[in-house]
């Protein structure tokens, strides 16, 4: 595996009218400045526009109040030594505030910055790459299930992840649009000056998980695939074995983003 260690950003903008501003932010500025770290392998960021959020919620029926209104899912992938490839992240993040250049933007809210370590990932039969060169394989978007365990270390909780990994993703590989495939596992929540916790916000290592589908196909139209599908896995009896186990906070395709054009 190359990468132990990712970086996950959920984002809502109050006003839509400031979505070229944060955009021109991101895409020129943020996110050039986070690819120069040495300890960053990857990073980039999808869109939720409208259209996904209703395949979304047309397809998994769910959108969490915190998550409802999500905007953008941004990640990045770190190189080793972890410790000093997220020293130098934060150093960033620290510096960037001081420079006058964010992350404080007016009408962003953020309900989820949080690093994860990756499980697993899966390609597609037809996809002749690595999980691991997946990740900087073009695609067209995204499908992202964030789900939320209670007790993540449950019998039920391992029942999921053994169905994940031998029926669950497999299953959606054989969908026409899905590429790949990579599991997350939370590892904590990133804090800074600027983006204070409360006690309630703080979660267990594990409490949280994210499963990411990787596209070539229109995201919308994919995920009405999945959809149709999931209901003849389920009438087949292949359904996920302990659904109760996990809280789906968010799922949702997002749209790969085109400078200037998606703006």
């Amino acid at each position: 595996m190359f990468s132990e260690r990712t970086f996950f950003s959920f984002v809502s903008l109050a006003d839509p009218s400031g979505h070229r501003a944060y955009n021109e932010w991101h895409q020129l500025d943020h996110r050039p400045e986070n690819l120069l770290l040495p300890g960053v392998a990857w990073g980039d960021r999808w869109a939720r526009t409208p259209g996904c959020a209703q395949a979304g919620e047309a397809a998994a029926g769910v959108a969490a109040s915190e998550f409802a209104d999500v905007d953008f899912m941004a990640m990045y992938w770190f190189r080793e030594p972890y410790e000093q490839s997220l020293a130098e992240w934060n150093k960033l993040a620290e510096d960037s505030f001081q420079w006058g250049r964010g992350p404080i933007i007016p009408g962003v809210s953020r309900p989820l910055l949080a690093y994860f370590v990756p499980v697993r990932g899966y390609v597609a039969p037809r996809v002749r790459v690595s999980p691991e060169a997946l990740v900087f394989r073009p695609n067209r978007g995204l499908h992202v299930t964030l789900t939320e365990l209670p007790e993540p270390y449950s019998p039920d909780a391992h029942a999921q992840f053994e169905w994940l990994d031998t029926t669950g993703v497999p299953d959606l590989l054989t969908v026409p649009g899905v590429a790949g495939a990579w599991t997350f596992s939370f590892q904590g929540l990133q804090e800074h000056p600027t983006l204070p916790l409360t006690a309630s916000e703080r979660r267990a290592p594990g409490s949280l998980r994210i499963r990411l589908l990787y596209l070539d196909d229109d995201p919308e139209q994919v995920t009405a695939a999945i959809a149709e599908r999931t209901k003849e896995w389920e009438a087949a009896g292949r359904g996920a074995p302990a659904p109760a186990a996990e809280r789906v906070l968010i799922s949702t395709p997002l749209r790969t983003i085109t400078p200037w054009q998606d703006w």
